[in-house]
């Protein structure tokens, strides 16, 4: 076999292991292994119609060739996406090392102290900046966040309010555009009302729950919003401000004018544009709404010695917990990205940052005063980084576009203005080249200017109060300090270069590193999403050929890639849904049924949908029960818009009779949605399309590779049967979507492009047999744990001829009743051994739920097992008398170093069984930096900052 061949690579089992692995699943080969997974017909009848793979080298190749296509001008376009420098040690030790970025979403606190601090370093920056005490870990993009904000402000109307259908919300003309349109497009299933106007005349009545406005706005104005906040909070309205957080290094922060929320992008601290995206969106608010607010919350705890510890806050509101009830349908977000922009803000500290806000500033002020001089008129007072000029006409614009373009710059056009934003790239030499572009477009000679250090702020703007004090803002500015900070966090961290990851429903594979290679190039990185067409047509070819193999995989007819997250692809399906039923006259269908066992996303895009959800039960052998389904879409027949089903199932069982499912909703009437949390076990095998469903949502952060990031980023595309295709979301400032675009879902056209690479160089490097081999492997995988481990643990579910999909259900929940150990403790007992523990109480309480992807080594599957038997016997111990029932192995997990090697040991076991429970562990022993974490504590005691006496810093 080749060695550069990429499909021996990705897969981590070999052709020759398996004899050993079909031996102890009972089959002959792999096929007919699949044959008696898969229903056959279900099966498709032909291979994937794709290329053969190529190797890494050829990959490369091609990608770079594309990057060519993408022409790289010098852009102020502004509004939201700005050019950046991203510090070194940042791309280095963050960006480029999987250390940080194949880490999974924090649930687990004890083995996630690094990006958990490195996340409250982001949360502290934000509260600093903003002037509000709480804010979150990321939101997905700016617009989504203003969205979150209004729903926010609606659910936290006075009871009064709520009475009086108070349903009114008011938004600034001056918000940015594609802002807007998020706005419009969350308001409507609602039947919230948006009032777009000018907030210097607007007048508050009691219907207005709420209110936003930009700070700076899209023209780059300044305004003083205080008396506008104190007229809303007059009569109980809520105010939210999209700030420029750079902006807020030099400006009064909102929070101390009065604002109840404050958001926006962190993308200009050291995240590159990337044609739109992923950048970490921001979110602060007031202590009084720390239960309202969306998105996870960092907060600080103890653990079981009282030593600080870091977890994830007030969990209760998040869609895993309240599902239909929840604040937000949030749950992958942007964490990555957020560790990035805070980690900026402490490798500049205060004064770094003053200075970087300071810079943009002067230079914006001196080109002011020199095209001012060239006789155009600016229409904003004071500015920031962001000036717009008014023209006498069109044909000036048209001339000065012209000359630009020629000279590789873009501005900002619209009408008859002009818009420019500066920005950390900016120099002086290039303030001289606008300066002449401009010259030349009004037929006026140039002079020579001399560049001045006046700040032109509104000085009863000016910001007064300190930010960034905490210590760790002011001890790691030099590059060596910051590397080894960064490598402390990394260390008490478990992510995919030290062990499996075996999440259910979380496909934890490998993330190649020649897939992330574009992510540091600047053809992919450097590109605003609101250039012309024709300087980016390597994207645009890139975006394109991906669609088309996603709808060969999928059995669809279109894509859209504008989706942030697993979460916001439901939200868009069921957008298209419900476009398509208003379109075709059925816009009274709102019934939307989810299984019982539905991931908690499900039943909270559906109520954001405005949809009505109706649960649909399992049957003892955990499938959907078929005769309730029937029963419930035959009640609702007249309003029945969709079902929404995960396949297969979240029980990892491919169920027999989901064409009957899918014929009974379409019979009264109804649209399917699947969820495609799941694909890694249909690729090349079966589809979505195929099944017979109308709208799937991808998890490009699952079956296609792309890393999770520490909790995001991720991409959600959704693809659609034709039927659909002409509703897909579309958008303000660039062309997009289909015939009769919805509005758009997040504020770039193609959401998070600059990942995109990531998934579409899988697919070209597997190809079609090497995806379906993929698929296969993965089923292979989770067959091989579930009967290493059936003489050990309750295998909860599984499908016709006791095979499992990708996934498996083992249940824990006699443990609990023969010797008082939890799931929960199995959980943290395995962090002991070095393991990452498989996803907790989902989907059925009391459960692990284990997939072990395609990439894992049968090695590490031989591994996993020798542990979960010794655990096993380690309760066996406590169920036989041996060890006592509150004082063991299990309840005292994880232990940690200082435990193991403390003078005092008072534990009725060993250290050795305590922190080297089998011989393998004893290798390259990972330990964890706190004990058990008392999660109660920390929401008892909510701090979601550092407060200048860290014991976190390093």
């Amino acid at each position: 076999m080749l060695t550069n061949n990429f499909i021996r690579r990705h897969n981590g089992i070999s052709e020759s292991e398996y004899p050993e692995m079909l031996k102890m699943v009972g089959a002959a080969t792999l096929d007919q292994l699949i044959d008696e997974t898969i229903p056959e017909k279900i099966r498709l009848q032909h291979p994937l119609n794709l290329p053969d793979g190529i190797n890494e080298y050829e990959y490369l190749a091609h990608l770079k060739s594309l990057g060519a296509k993408n022409k790289l001008f010098k852009t102020y376009i502004g509004l939201g996406y700005y050019n950046t420098i991203v510090p070194g040690v940042i791309q280095r030790n963050i960006l480029e090392n999987p250390g940080w970025y194949t880490a999974y979403t924090p649930y687990q606190a004890e083995i996630s102290q690094g990006r958990l601090e490195a996340l409250l370093i982001f949360q502290t920056m934000i509260a600093d900046l903003t002037g509000l005490p709480i804010a979150n870990a990321s939101l997905l993009d700016e617009g989504t966040a203003a969205a979150e904000a209004m729903i926010m402000a609606f659910n936290s109307r006075s009871r009064e309010a709520v009475k009086s259908g108070a349903n009114k919300f008011f938004v600034s003309k001056n918000l940015f555009p594609h802002s807007i349109e998020v706005l419009k497009t969350r308001s409507k299933p609602l039947n919230i009302k948006l009032i777009i106007g000018d907030h210097e005349s607007f007048e508050f009545t009691k219907d207005v729950f709420g209110a936003i406005v930009q700070y700076p706005d899209q023209h780059g104005e300044i305004y003083d919003y205080s008396k506008f906040t104190e007229k809303a909070h007059s009569i109980g309205a809520m105010v939210a401000v999209a700030a420029d957080l750079l902006s807020l290094s030099l400006l009064t922060p909102p929070g101390e004018w009065g604002a109840d929320i404050v958001l926006g992008s962190s993308q200009r601290f050291g995240t590159p544009m990337g044609f739109g995206g992923p950048h970490a969106a921001f979110f602060s608010t007031k202590e009084e709404f720390k239960r309202n607010i969306p998105g996870r919350i960092i907060g600080v705890s103890v653990d079981a010695n009282g030593q600080p510890a870091l977890r994830m806050a007030l969990q209760t509101r998040e869609q895993h917990i309240k599902r239909e009830r929840a604040t937000s349908n949030i749950c992958t977000a942007q964490a990555l990205l957020a560790i990035m922009a805070g980690i900026y803000g402490a490798y500049h500290g205060p004064n770094g940052i003053k200075s970087i806000a300071e810079q943009i500033h002067k230079l914006t002020a001196n080109l002011a005063e020199q095209l001012e001089k060239l006789g155009l008129k600016r229409i904003n007072k004071f500015f920031f980084d962001t000036l717009t000029f008014e023209t006498s006409n069109v044909e000036v614009v048209e001339k000065t576009r012209r000359i630009a373009l020629k000279n590789q710059v873009n501005f900002r056009y619209d009408n008859t203005l002009i818009g420019i934003s500066l920005d950390e790239t900016t120099s002086e030499t290039d303030v001289k080249k606008i300066v002449e572009i401009f010259a030349e477009a009004l037929g006026k000679p140039l002079i020579s200017f001399e560049f001045s250090d006046k700040i032109q702020l509104p000085e009863n703007l000016i910001r007064s109060t300190p930010y960034l004090t905490d210590p760790v803002f002011n001890s790691y500015h030099s590059e060596t300090e910051m590397m080894r900070y960064l490598k402390r966090l990394e260390n008490r961290d478990l992510a995919l270069n030290r062990t499996m990851i075996p999440l259910g429903s979380c496909t934890m594979k490998l993330n190649a590193a020649a897939e992330m290679f574009s992510l540091s190039w600047p053809e992919f990185n450097n590109m605003h999403p609101f250039v012309p067409e024709d300087q980016a047509e390597g994207y645009l070819e890139l975006i394109k050929d991906f669609e088309k193999d996603l709808c060969e995989i999928t059995g669809f007819a279109a894509v859209s890639f504008q989706p942030n997250s697993g979460a916001a692809g439901e939200y868009a399906g069921l957008l298209v849904i419900r476009e398509y039923l208003i379109k075709t006259g059925q816009g009274h269908r709102n019934i939307c049924l989810i299984p019982a066992s539905a991931h908690g996303t499900n039943p909270a895009s559906a109520v954001m949908a405005g949809m009505e959800v109706v649960v649909v039960k399992s049957d003892s052998n955990g499938n959907i029960d078929v005769n309730d389904l029937r029963e419930k879409a035959e009640k609702h027949k007249d309003n029945l818009a969709t079902l929404m089903i995960t396949y297969p199932s979240t029980h990892g069982i491919f169920e027999q009779d989901v064409l009957d499912i899918i014929n009974i909703i379409h019979q009264n009437g109804g649209q399917v949605y699947m969820d495609g949390a799941n694909m890694n076990a249909q690729v090349g095998l079966t589809n979505p399309g195929f099944i017979g469903a109308d709208v799937c949502h991808l998890n490009l952060h699952k079956t296609f590779a792309i890393p999770h990031g520490g909790g995001g980023p991720g991409v959600g595309p959704i693809g659609v049967a034709s039927h659909l295709a002409p509703y897909l979301p579309g958008h303000k400032l660039v062309k997009t979507g289909g015939k009769d675009a919805t509005t758009a879902v997040s504020s770039a056209p193609f959401g998070s492009a600059m990942i995109l690479p990531i998934s579409y160089g899988y697919i070209k490097l597997m190809g079609g047999k090497g995806l379906t081999l993929a698929t296969k492997i993965a089923i292979l995988s989770a067959n091989y744990l579930k009967n290493a481990l059936n003489d050990h643990y309750k295998i909860l579910y599984t499908g016709k001829n006791d095979r499992v999909g990708h996934e498996m259900i083992i249940d824990c929940n006699d443990f609990n009743k023969t010797a008082g150990i939890t799931v929960i403790d199995i959980a943290k007992r395995l962090m002991d051994y070095g393991f990452h523990a498989p996803t907790v109480a989902f989907p059925v309480h009391g459960t692990l739920m284990v997939e072990p992807t395609e990439s894992e080594p049968l090695t590490e599957l031989k591994r996993f097992v020798d542990a979960m038997i010794s655990i096993k016997k380690e309760i066996l111990e406590i169920e036989n008398g041996n060890a006592d029932k509150t004082n063991n192995l299990l309840k005292n997990a994880p232990h940690t170093l200082c435990m193991v090697i403390s003078d005092e040991w008072t534990l009725p076991y060993s250290r050795t069984k305590a922190a080297f429970p089998i011989d393998c562990s004893k290798a390259d022993k990972y330990w964890t930096p706190v004990t058990r974490i008392d999660e109660a504590y920390g929401d008892r005691n909510l701090v979601c900052t550092f407060d200048n006496n860290s014991a976190f810093e390093s």
